[in-house]
């Protein structure tokens, strides 16, 4: 019995040995392992033993990190087709051979961002994006080359009556609309096409309990910087950084996550797989991710300590009540969401006071002065109003009602 165990275990260490040589890579005992794992070691085997050293070794990253579901029933056509086209735009543009490796593994070569559908998005995504990006002498250069252009492109515009939350680039491209999270998707995805880092970014909920919001982090020059669908410039100030200046560090469902493909200190909260009432620890853990809201806290503050400084904006108070004409008591006050814009680019959003808050405590935003805004709410009859302020050099105050 000894004797064959043994030969077994010799067998065994010949066969890795061997296909360690005809891979001409060192044993990796994580790529084994996960190899092993899966209900099909012999096809992913023959997936690497069939590429050559730069495709095979973004495989064996992949495999080693990907979701077990991935790894048992993913397409290896698609796959390979997905490391194929990482490494086209890594070797074709500078801005990606100049990454570190660990980012380009972690951020560009992923097939995945959360549990959308796995579809052939990065073949797609780069057939549309890369004849705008081959001038492009820099990753900034890129990055607003794609994003200035990718509803256009794409045909994809924000709308919540899309089929569903967490939906794949062809799925919002087939539909040409998607609300905030397969927005993030397509972006990521579309970044990532060109060798740009990228990363989805969200809360399960705001301070204030009005629901999840999720958007985007490229990488650029050594940092994760902020950046949104519709938004191809603006870099680290968007309008809900009032809100993120409120996030909670120590409380899942109020924090900020980031996802990160491979190991990760934490595990992104994909509010859209469970009901309202899901618990958020009962929720999937299998997306990677670290937390990231004290960044973003810091980030606000230092942006309105800037903002005061310079004297270039202002306050914008916003109260909410019931009816017109009676605006003196607690009673008189609702909660009222309302999303304030200067033309199409959204400065901010929130919910205004109720009747058991005090009456000095009103939303609050800072805005650039000297310009126009529009208030958008909705009536009690759930009309969309749409209110018209201009904001001088002082602060104001400016009710809604619903009524």
């Amino acid at each position: 019995m000894k004797k064959t165990l043994y030969l077994s275990l010799v067998l065994v260490a010949g066969i890795v040995a061997l296909f360690a040589l005809r891979t001409r890579q060192p044993y990796n005992p994580e790529l084994e392992a996960a190899i092993n794992s899966s209900s099909r070691p012999a096809a992913l085997r023959g997936l690497l033993a069939a590429s050559d050293a730069q495709h095979r070794e973004a495989l064996g990253y992949l495999i080693t990190h990907m979701p077990q579901a991935d790894r048992d029933t993913m397409s290896l056509d698609l796959l390979g087709e997905n490391v194929e086209y990482a490494l086209m735009a890594y070797n074709k543009y500078p801005w990606a051979q100049s990454l570190p490796k660990e980012v380009f593994y972690t951020d560009v070569l992923p097939y995945h961002v959360v549990d959308e559908v796995r579809d052939s998005w990065r073949r797609e995504l780069y057939e549309l994006f890369a004849p705008l990006v081959d001038t492009c002498s820099t990753m900034y250069g890129a990055l607003c080359a794609v994003n200035s252009n990718i509803p256009k492109i794409t045909g994809v515009e924000y709308n919540t009556r899309r089929e569903k939350t967490n939906q794949s680039p062809r799925e919002s491209m087939r539909q040409g609309m998607a609300s905030c999270t397969g927005l993030s998707i397509l972006l990521v995805d579309a970044c990532r096409a060109v060798g740009i880092p990228a990363r989805f970014v969200g809360t399960a909920s705001w301070h204030d309990n009005r629901g999840n919001h999720s958007w985007t982090e490229v990488w650029i020059d050594g940092a994760w910087r902020v950046t949104e669908y519709y938004f191809p410039s603006q870099l680290d100030h968007l309008w809900f950084m009032a809100d993120a200046a409120k996030a909670r560090p120590d409380n899942r469902h109020y924090a900020i996550y980031a996802t990160r493909f491979g190991e990760a200190p934490d595990w992104f909260p994909m509010v859209w797989c469970g009901e309202e009432d899901t618990p958020i620890d009962s929720l999937p853990r299998y997306i990677g991710a670290e937390n990231v809201t004290q960044h973003y806290i810091t980030l606000a503050h230092e942006q309105q300590v800037r903002h005061t400084e310079a004297g270039t904006h202002t306050l914008l108070r916003i109260a909410g009540y019931t009816r017109r004409g009676a605006t003196q008591h607690s009673a008189d006050r609702a909660v009222i969401g309302v999303d304030i814009f200067a033309g199409t680019e959204q400065m901010g959003g929130g919910l205004t006071a109720g009747p058991t808050r005090d009456m000095n405590d009103q939303f609050t935003l800072l805005i650039p002065k000297n310009a126009t805004y529009e208030l958008r709410y909705n009536n009690v009859e759930g009309q969309l109003q749409r209110q018209a302020v201009y904001v001088g050099e002082e602060p104001m105050t400016v009710n809604i009602y619903l009524e």
